[in-house]
């Protein structure tokens, strides 16, 4: 890993003429490789004839950008224990200078165009890129964070990505998942999209991060509870009683079942579960992840049908811890809040949700799931 260089680390760059429509291009995204007279990465080329030949360690690029008064990676953030609430909260103020909503011809996400400013990631064309956050909430050897972006178009979302596309991320999450999921200083990765101002996005480019915590956050401990305490795996249980009921389901398909929870917090809440028992994507097989992607999709692509606009969301990838407690269970599933109640006024986290912890809601889940599921049939 190059230090104090985060926006350059790449660990994928696919870029559009080499997608060769093979099913998961998971031989490209593994490597960066060269496009159109670009020069190879630490002389590594990729061509049709070494596309089996596997690499142990990727290539990495050199420095583009040192961070401006690199901090050493210890003081990166601080955890501090809130003892009332029994939960770390973690201060990175460096983030306080992160680039806020720039105007769309300086994206820093956007590839680099030919005699154009540079952007974060050199290249004048890419499929999925994923590198180490210039602004980070924690770095090694105290955990990571990467940000994962999902095309070099601007104006896309993840719900207009192809197929293809959206299936090969899925990969790349997994593979992240496998790689910071092994660091010692790792306890748990978790997988997300902010998506909207409304839920405090700062770039507007499609895209998502991964947060590697050096501990184990307090929702995936809730999880295990919640285990130990239905005796046996929670979401396994909660999904039996949802295909029990069917009211609430709003779109499925023979890997997930994509419904609105019974006792969901916000107004159009959505889970998206996997039928088996999987803990994390790496135990999905090739189906179980391209069905994955298409229940995300569908459930994207309704929310934006449900209001006729860009529906923000935060969507959190939620698997098995990978630390210490990595063999306590977990089920793999992807949480979906969304903070509209209507087309025009959002859930506010008030003084009974803040204070003291419980949500109240204007909108029955049942009544939700029917309108989300009209939707979902609108955007197909």
């Amino acid at each position: 890993m190059t230090r104090g260089a985060p926006n350059t680390w790449f660990q994928w760059a696919c870029y559009p003429d080499n997608y060769l429509g093979n099913r998961f291009c998971l031989d490209l995204l593994v490597r960066v490789f060269s496009h159109k007279g670009i020069p190879s990465i630490n002389g590594f080329l990729w061509t049709a004839e070494n596309r089996a030949t596997r690499q142990t360690r990727r290539p990495h690029v050199d420095p583009l950008h040192a961070r401006d008064g690199a901090e050493d990676a210890e003081d990166v953030s601080e955890e501090r224990r809130n003892e009332l609430r029994d939960e770390q909260v973690v201060y990175a103020i460096h983030r306080q200078d992160r680039t806020f909503l720039p105007a769309r011809e300086h994206c820093p996400l956007c590839p680099t165009r030919p005699g154009a400013e540079q952007t974060e990631i050199p290249f004048p064309a890419f499929e999925i890129a994923v590198f180490e956050n210039r602004f980070p909430a924690f770095e090694a050897p105290r955990g990571a964070a990467e940000v994962v972006v999902y095309t070099d178009r601007h104006d896309d979302s993840f719900g207009t990505l192809e197929p293809e596309r959206a299936e090969a991320l899925m990969w790349v999450w997994r593979e992240r998942f496998q790689e910071l999921g092994a660091r010692a200083d790792v306890e748990y990765v978790m997988i997300f999209e902010n998506r909207g101002v409304e839920v405090g996005v700062t770039l507007h480019h499609p895209h998502g991060q991964i947060y590697g915590y050096p501990f184990l956050p307090p929702v995936p401990k809730l999880e295990l509870a919640a285990d130990a305490r239905l005796g046996g795996c929670a979401p396994c249980a909660l999904l039996a009683r949802e295909l029990q009921d069917g009211r609430r389901i709003v779109y499925e398909n023979e890997s997930v079942v994509v419904n609105v929870p019974e006792a969901a917090r916000w107004p159009y809440e959505a889970h998206v579960t996997m039928r088996e028992h999987r803990p994390s994507l790496l135990d999905c097989d090739a189906d179980e992840l391209r069905g994955l992607a298409d229940g995300l999709q569908t459930l994207a692509r309704g929310y934006d049908a449900l209001f006729d606009r860009p529906f923000p969301y935060v969507m959190v990838v939620h698997q098995a811890p990978t630390g210490t407690a990595a063999e306590a269970g977990g089920h793999l599933h992807v949480e979906f809040y969304p903070p509209l109640r209507t087309a025009e006024k959002l859930k506010y986290l008030a003084g009974s949700e803040q204070g003291a912890g419980t949500f109240i809601s204007d909108v029955l889940p049942e009544e939700s799931a029917a309108l989300l599921g009209e939707a979902i049939l609108r955007a197909e």
